[in-house]
């Protein structure tokens, strides 16, 4: 099978984080999708799969609700993952670039614990409908101020287990070289660390060791955090954000009720075969 490497949440080549997209014909093992992406020993491995019932068009069921196109997993090098915008874009990339799906069509992915997913195109960009987990606020976890060197004036959790850590600037955000081990240890799936922008309207990292990651370049699930606070602190739905990672990230930001609307670009940098 044919496997590829998609640089997500940018334009040009060797930025924005890297996914592997693996698209599959059949039903696949688990275990067999965890070693994949272990092997590949990206961030994330997206796994899209046709839908059976959908015979490679969106239809409709007897009670007329749109069938999705495509189910779609995500894994890590270590575990597998409930939600993941960069991979999702890298799917979705793929499948309009091979032609899997006609470029004046949304793609609809079904996921085993984030509902049904939607991507189109709109220009150059490709436009992802995601849930919104806005964070509540929470006591900071024991050691993280410690963990990442630099003190929270905020912090916050919310439904993936992310902790949400508000700095006082983008420098300081920009200049921490946190502890993994000690990151590792707190209970959480990410650490997510924000403070306003510059050039931007806020910027933000992402760390989760827990997970196999020891920092995230560009990641687009914790936007669906980001995007609620900045939206309801600096009082606007638009927004533009960017992930200050070694590599780095632009994501356009809009916030509609409980759902965020994530935009970014997208480019192929290997394609390959999967003899395994």
């Amino acid at each position: 099978m044919r496997v590829y490497v998609v640089d997500a949440f940018t334009d040009r080549p060797f930025a924005g984080n890297p996914a592997g997209v693996c698209p599959l014909t059949d039903p696949a093992d688990a275990g067999w999708m965890q070693r994949v992406a272990a092997e590949l020993n990206l961030s994330e491995t997206a796994f899209p799969r046709p839908v059976e019932a959908a015979s490679g068009a969106a239809g409709r069921s007897q009670g007329g609700e749109v069938r999705p196109d495509f189910e779609l997993r995500w894994f890590t090098p270590a575990v597998e993952v409930a939600l993941c915008g960069h991979a999702t874009l890298g799917a979705a990339h793929v499948l309009y670039e091979t032609g899997a799906v006609p470029c004046d069509r949304p793609i609809r992915f079904q996921t085993l614990r984030s509902g049904v997913l939607t991507v189109r195109r709109e220009d150059d960009l490709l436009a992802m409908d995601f849930p919104a987990v806005p964070p509540t606020k929470a006591d900071p976890p024991a050691g993280l101020a410690e963990a990442l060197g630099a003190e929270p004036l905020w912090t916050g959790r919310n439904g993936q287990n992310d902790v949400l850590v508000v700095l006082p600037d983008a420098t300081t955000v920009r200049s921490l070289r946190p502890d993994q081990h000690a990151l590792g240890r707190i209970d959480a799936r990410g650490i997510c660390v924000t403070a306003p922008g510059e050039d931007h309207d806020f910027v933000s990292r992402f760390f989760a060791p827990r997970v196999g990651v020891p920092e995230d370049p560009v990641t687009g699930s914790a936007h669906c955090m980001l995007a609620p606070y900045w939206a309801e602190r600096l009082g606007r739905a638009e927004l533009v954000a960017y992930q200050a990672s070694a590599r780095g990230g632009e994501v356009r930001l809009s916030v509609r009720d409980d759902r965020v609307i994530l935009r970014g670009g997208a480019t192929t940098v290997i394609e390959g075969t999967l003899h395994a």
